[in-house]
């Protein structure tokens, strides 16, 4: 099972940091994870980059037990 964990909007948007899904690729992960938190969690990833395993990836990407696929929405902050 693949790791997904989520951070800042994109948490908030599913109401959670952290989940695993059955998955062969990281676009069939993004997928479940679209239908599981519905349309606010989809408008979040739509503007956010995807890592894999801390890399940065494409859907097509091959995900294996205990991957981790990490939704990254832009963040702004400072002074």
């Amino acid at each position: 099972m693949a790791v997904l964990r989520l951070f800042a909007s994109a948490r908030d948007a599913a109401g959670t940091r952290r989940d695993v899904f059955e998955a062969e690729t990281v676009g069939d992960v993004l997928d479940a994870a679209c239908e599981r938190y519905g349309p606010d969690f989809g408008a979040v990833l739509e503007i956010s980059r995807v890592w894999l395993n801390g890399s940065d990836t494409d859907r097509g990407a091959a995900v294996a037990e205990f991957d981790e696929v990490a939704v990254l929405p832009p963040v702004s902050g400072g002074a």
